[in-house]
């Protein structure tokens, strides 16, 4: 717990939760551009699951590096860092979409992932630490309900902007004119760009507006620790650090593989047989289930055990992706977006069980934990790679057998509180 007064730690809670918004938008834009670039550069469910790889791959690449800088810089200079290089990531969308170059969007997406490394290795360590151990899991809830609010709406503004306008199929582009056919990739470029504009200057002066807020920094009060040269290795010598590691990966990887391809499952004739533009307005509906859920556990949590509600939450999420793969039609569809409102508790929970009673070295395991999100740049490929040989509906198993293993984590951790 940090050294401060009550009055220090409601200001620090509020401050650092709202940007737990930002870049819960951030992450869930990506769930629209995967079916909007899929249709503009004519990709393979593979293909567009490399900008969830990329995206979710820098979290791998850059959260030793991060959990480094926090060490440094301290937590409040670290997010407003983070909140900056996000920002740059934001504004190189606008090249990317002018010179209608898959790969630059790609870059991109690694830099504004990078930011959001940062913030993740510093936030959510940083409101874990804003009270007791004993309600941490608690609070950190209520901090990721607004990253849940930030990606319940990101889906609805998403689509508006940038999947009002019908893609072509090849076939229509070859049979258009040369004029028409730039018109209609400018029409494609500026879909893109308008929203990456307005969000990196929204994270610029974020950025500003952090580092000028009068917040504890908490490098000044950690800076007499002593650092050992062992202190990964002394983090995983906890298990529930491991498990937690691994259970991490699976649920971060699992969310993303529904959301990445909730547009294009809802779409398919034999579900909705909707547009992806109708498709992406029930998106919401998935992320909402998060939202509700997370504040709901938030007070549940302070009287019910976290581990075993846990448990729960992922037994109920295997289930509801299991019969949702068994349907069709509306049932499959609806099936599906339920599996958000358990999804809720699952990464703040996570995150609390792996760092508790680590001390010293809950930076480290913070770090850790953080390149467990990669899992959302690996299990969404292998979902495209399943349904690119199988079918898109059968694909969805994989995060079912994702959500067992939390199962199993989940109650795990119960027993020994």
């Amino acid at each position: 717990m940090i050294s401060m007064n009550e009055a220090q730690r409601k200001k620090a809670l509020i401050v650092v939760s709202s940007i737990f918004f930002m870049w819960g938008f951030l992450t869930c834009l990506n769930d629209i551009l995967i079916p909007h670039l899929k249709g503009v550069f004519s990709l393979s469910y593979t293909e567009s699951a490399l900008i969830q790889f990329t995206f979710f791959g820098a979290y791998f690449i850059m959260s030793l590096p991060a959990g480094s800088l926090v060490t440094r810089l301290g937590y409040k200079n670290s997010i407003s860092l983070g909140l900056l290089v996000s920002a740059v990531g934001a504004f190189i969308f606008l090249p990317a979409a002018k010179m209608e170059s898959y790969p630059l969007f790609l870059g991109a997406l690694f830099v504004l992932a990078s930011g959001i490394t940062v913030l993740q290795v510093a936030a959510n360590a940083y409101v874990t630490l804003l009270g007791t151990e004993e309600t941490a899991s608690s609070r950190l809830n209520l901090a990721q309900a607004l990253n849940s609010l930030g990606t319940t709406v990101a889906p609805k503004i998403g689509g508006f902007f940038i999947l009002s306008a019908t893609v072509l199929t090849a076939d229509q582009l070859a049979n258009m004119g040369v004029a028409e056919r730039l018109a209609y990739k400018t029409e494609q470029a500026q879909a893109v760009q308008g929203p990456y504009l307005v969000l990196g200057l929204i994270l610029l002066l974020l950025a500003v507006g952090m580092y000028l807020l009068k917040l504890p920094n908490l490098k000044e009060q950690n800076s007499g620790d002593v650092k050992s040269e062992s202190t990964f290795s002394q983090a995983l010598k906890h298990s529930n650090l491991i498990l937690g590691v691994i259970a991490l990966f699976l649920y971060v990887g699992a969310e993303v593989s529904i959301g990445s391809f909730l547009i294009n499952f809802i779409s398919q004739a034999d579900v909705m047989g909707v547009s992806e533009s109708a498709a992406a307005g029930l998106v919401p509906i998935y992320w909402g289930g998060a939202l509700l859920g997370r504040f709901v556990g938030a007070l549940l949590m302070r009287k019910w055990n976290p581990a075993k509600m846990l448990g729960f939450a992922a037994t109920f999420a295997a289930l509801l992706v299991l019969a949702a793969v068994l349907s069709t039609g509306h049932i499959a569809a609806w099936l599906l977006l339920s599996v958000g409102l358990f999804n809720s508790i699952m990464f703040p929970t996570i995150f609390s069980l792996g760092i508790r009673g680590l001390g010293a070295a809950t930076e480290k395991a913070s770090s850790l934990l953080v390149m467990a999100i990669v899992g959302g740049a690996i299990i969404p490929l292998l979902q495209g790679v399943i349904a690119d040989h199988w079918n898109l509906h059968h694909a969805f198993l994989l995060p079912m057998v994702c959500y067992l293993f939390i199962c199993f984590y989940g109650f795990k951790e119960g027993k020994r509180t």
